[in-house]
């Protein structure tokens, strides 16, 4: 039962204050003149320990594909890859003594207003997200908590060692937990994601790369359609 308590306490104070830093932003975003912010931002997430490979290239072209859905699209691609990001905190597990944590600056990018839509890319290992990604949506229970992520869309890409690596069994294990934080999950109008075909560069694989294009011009154009209402 304290465990249990110590944790609600944790993961309330870490809501507050993730929803004070949301509330700042907006107050300081710049507004057109219908009153709306003039900017929707999208950001990707690439969730390999390998930071700039396969993963983080994948997600550039949903970006570029993000950036064609239409006026006032700025993206962002956070690469995790060599951050520092234990899932147990989320359960109210003080880090090591001495042990940085990364994690408050990406909530801190992701907390602000002008985000409209979020890609969350990762490698297959054994038919599952990466590590890294479970620990980083573990992590994201402080936006379960204050309903920071409600509503808001959603893709999904995995890359893998081989044509079918497990893929699409992977973005739906994503999806799933996605689910639970009341995001609309898009994906690319006929498939439930991206799936990518990372060896030798996923540059090579043109229907990886056409899929992961249409999956954040989805995204983007989702979070326009959203916006205007």
């Amino acid at each position: 039962m304290a465990d249990d308590l110590t944790r609600r306490v944790f993961l309330g104070s870490a809501g507050m204050a993730l929803a004070a830093t949301a509330a700042a932003a907006a107050a300081a975003a710049p507004e057109s003149k219908d009153g709306k912010t003039g900017v929707t931002k999208i950001i990707a997430i690439s969730c390999s320990p390998r930071k700039g490979k396969g993963t983080a290239e994948s997600l550039q072209e949903c970006l570029k594909g993000a950036k064609g859905a239409g006026a006032g699209i700025e993206t962002e691609l956070i690469d995790l890859g060599g951050l520092d990001i234990e899932g147990s905190v989320a359960a109210g597990v003080p880090l090591a003594k001495g042990r940085k944590d990364d994690f408050p600056e990406v909530a801190k990018k992701l907390s602000d207003p002008k985000v409209g839509g979020i890609i969350i890319g990762t490698p297959v290992y054994f038919s599952s997200m990466s590590s890294l990604c479970k620990a980083f949506i573990e992590r994201m229970m402080v936006f379960y908590r204050n309903g920071g992520m409600v509503g808001k869309p959603v893709g999904v890409l995995a890359t893998g060692g081989s044509r079918n690596g497990g893929q699409e069994v992977t973005i739906r294990s994503v999806q799933d937990s996605l689910f639970c934080f009341d995001m609309l999950v898009v994906g690319t109008g006929k498939r439930f994601g991206a799936a990518v075909w990372a060896k030798g560069g996923a540059a090579n694989d043109k229907d990886g790369m056409t899929a992961a294009n249409k999956l954040g011009r989805r995204v983007a154009e989702t979070a326009l359609a959203l916006k205007k209402g």
